[in-house]
């Protein structure tokens, strides 16, 4: 597939990190040529110097019949334009990165008028999965597939849990959980019987999602009444808004605290039934006197990782119950399990996650980036006629960085072993560290260059992506 990645900032970075090893063609274009360098220095794609919006630099590189442009700049201004120079230019699909609240009216006519095929809110949907994270039962991380029937749970493996110590193959695990990886000093081990569990492992286990609720539990995951009620956030920015927004919907009590007074007064037109206090969130008695210590969730978004991590770590030992993190920079994700933050959110990993199903196409339903990027989760409905189906698991050849988690069928879901055979009516969730996504990719059929991007968009503006709007 040839594809062209308008903005090498975080999110451009990521989309380079993950597509280079799948043998696509790509061009990243940049202003600033500092940041193409680094590019250069680390993958095997073509750069450019200029200005994505550039009707004649976009004619220059000759990308008519180009399968995809993605603009991800800092400007959501660029990245329209970008999108609406690229299909004048003749690129068959273009994704955009809109961030503005004030734009979320104007989006379906874009679709519908603009020619801009997808686009992406990487506020909006980092708000949807820290909402997600406030309710679902575990303190760590956890996320369902397969329509709620297939849960992936992550387990930090202290020293007095059951698990420390033992060998996989010691452990009764039931027949419908199966552990798909340990990380160890941000080493990410793909394990066996034999392999030892040790105290400050991270386990990733997946299965039935009551079944791996229960081995949660037995290792010593907290399970949490999910009924929340009162809510505190840190920053006031566009993720904070969305947030206060839709936990609005819900009927949860929220305060929200905000450094910027004239940001305060905007918030507070906004928002109908959120309370907005103009402070400083790092402020302990501010804190104090505004109960965190009654909070069901505290959720520190500002626009600083440094600042998001202190004032985590002190809500968490001012008694609030579950705490959340936006956090942008991946060197931070090893520091976060031995601070006690319940959860952290990267809205670089998500939004990357978001274009990659578009870009990888097929039937896939959804990605998870895991463990910084260094792996994934995908749910996939297999293609006919791909190499998948019909054979049994051990005659595949796989290499040892893909795991068969779950296989749903007919509303049952199967722990594969080597001689289990999928079909096309399955949905199949599959671990894979980041090298062997290719691999994945073969084996379910998606092919270079047309994927069928457009039915795949349709169906996602259908099913309501949470990450358009």
């Amino acid at each position: 597939m040839r594809i062209i990645i308008v903005g090498a900032g975080k999110v451009g970075y990521q989309l380079v990190e993950s597509l280079a090893k799948e043998n696509h063609d790509i061009m990243v274009v940049d202003t600033d040529q500092e940041v193409l360098d680094k590019i250069n220095d680390n993958f095997d794609v073509l750069t450019k110097k200029g200005n994505g919006i550039s009707s004649s630099l976009l004619k220059g590189l000759n990308i008519e019949g180009w399968d995809l442009l993605i603009a991800v700049t800092n400007s959501d201004e660029a990245n329209i334009v970008a999108c609406i120079t690229a299909k004048k230019v003749g690129v068959k699909t273009a994704i955009a990165r809109v961030r503005n609240p004030e734009y979320v009216v104007e989006l379906d006519f874009m679709r519908s008028n603009l020619g801009i095929d997808y686009i992406i809110n990487p506020e909006y949907a980092t708000a949807n999965e820290i909402i997600r994270l406030i309710l679902n039962t575990h303190t760590s991380y956890a996320a369902d597939f397969a329509k709620g029937h297939v849960r992936m749970s992550e387990i930090i493996i202290e020293a007095d849990s059951g698990f420390a110590g033992k060998q996989i193959k010691d452990i009764k695990l039931p027949g419908g959980v199966v552990i798909t990886a340990i990380v160890r000093n941000r080493e990410v081990i793909i394990p066996n019987g034999f392999d030892h569990i040790l105290h400050d492992d991270t386990l990733y286990i997946m299965g039935e999602k009551s079944a791996v609720d229960g081995v949660a539990k037995t290792a010593g995951v907290r399970l949490v009444n999910n009924r929340v009620r009162n809510v505190m956030i840190i920053g006031g920015g566009k993720i904070g808004y969305y947030l206060a927004k839709g936990l609005e919907c819900l009927d949860i009590n929220v305060k929200l605290i905000e450094q910027d007074m004239d940001r305060c007064r905007e918030l507070s037109e906004g928002l109908n039934d959120a309370l907005v206090l103009h402070g400083d969130g790092t402020d302990i008695t501010l804190l104090k006197a505004e109960n965190i210590g009654g909070m069901d969730a505290f959720l520190a978004v500002t626009g600083y990782d440094e600042e998001n991590l202190l004032v985590s770590v002190l809500a968490k030992q001012m008694g609030a119950k579950k705490v959340i993190a936006k956090v942008s920079r991946s060197n931070y994700t090893s520091v976060l399990e031995t601070i006690g933050i319940d959860n952290a959110v990267s809205p670089k990993l998500i939004t990357a996650s978001d274009i990659l199903r578009i870009v990888r196409g097929g039937r896939i339903v959804s990605i998870s980036l895991l463990i910084g990027g260094q792996a994934e989760v995908l749910e996939i409905i297999p293609q006919e006629g791909t190499p998948i189906l019909n054979k049994p698991l051990k005659d595949l050849g796989m290499p040892k960085g893909i795991i068969f988690g779950a296989i749903l069928r007919h509303g049952k879901v199967i722990i594969p072993n080597g001689d289990s055979v999928i079909t096309s009516s399955d949905r199949v969730i599959v671990f894979t560290l980041d090298s062997h996504v290719e691999t994945v990719s073969r084996l379910f059929g998606n092919r270079r260059g047309g994927l069928g991007l457009h039915e795949l968009l349709n169906s996602a503006k259908n099913a309501g992506n949470a990450a358009s709007m």
